[in-house]
């Protein structure tokens, strides 16, 4: 389901930078930002780089791949 929301214009661009740094879409990496944050949250003592690279390794867990063997 998608859910139009209002953000500053600052927050766009900002999203908009590190969209393509990350390889996403612009709604992908607000939605990144927010689990991170709401997990960092949730876990005050984990380091954010930690609660970052788990959740990065989680979503490439979650990506399909297609091996092509000549």
């Amino acid at each position: 389901m998608s859910i139009s929301i209002h953000i500053t214009d600052d927050l766009y661009q900002q999203a908009k930078v590190q969209s393509k740094a990350e390889l996403r879409t612009i709604p992908s990496q607000i939605e990144f930002w927010a689990r991170v944050g709401r997990a960092a949250l949730d876990n005050p003592d984990l380091p954010i780089e930690f609660i970052r690279d788990t959740l990065v390794a989680l979503d490439e867990e979650n990506s399909a791949f297609e091996f092509v063997i000549n």
